[in-house]
């Protein structure tokens, strides 16, 4: 009778763990993204190292939204800014999103909230090309509220993101 026990309980107690509890795998793919600084769950070398396919693992959010870069509203595919934040055990104020031709801003911890931006990989149901914005590209849901449509909030969403620090 114990014996059957066993794996519900296993289940139970894996489930239940806290996000830094948990472990992170290593890519194997090519890395998009890096995350450094005040986190709990590492991979490569004390930083969280992102292949899309781990990106892709956690819970995608799709949304529909209309940009100022871009014409017309477009569908982006991602995974949510709290969603990585809670994954990696984040607990500090600020995120320095850094792009590929290392253009940074900083985002506070406070943007990550559910129903809010997203580091979108697809957009239009496409991978994001260099060339088009991508590997990624932090998104708000602009048309969700207005309070996304302020030129602070369009000078966090960068594009070509490839690092990320999070500072206390």
């Amino acid at each position: 009778m114990y014996r059957s026990l066993f794996p519900a309980l296993a289940l139970v107690v894996a489930t239940a763990l806290p996000a830094w509890a948990q472990s992170l795998a290593e890519p194997e793919g090519e890395v998009i993204l890096t995350v450094s600084g005040a986190l709990d769950v590492t991979n490569v070398g004390g930083t969280a190292q992102f292949d899309l396919e781990m990106l892709e693992a956690l819970d995608a959010t799709t949304f529909e939204t209309s940009t100022i870069w871009t014409e017309g509203t477009h569908s982006f595919t991602g995974v949510s800014l709290d969603t990585l934040l809670e994954r990696l055990g984040v607990e500090g104020e600020t995120l320095r999103a850094t792009a590929i031709n290392d253009y940074a801003v900083d985002i506070p911890v406070s943007d990550a909230v559910e129903g809010g931006p997203i580091l979108a990989y697809r957009m239009d149901g496409e991978t994001m090309s260099v060339r088009d914005k991508g590997p990624l590209w932090v998104i708000y849901p602009y048309d969700a509220s207005s309070d996304y449509r302020s030129e602070v909030t369009y000078s966090r969403s960068i594009w070509q993101l490839d690092r990320i620090e999070v500072m206390q």
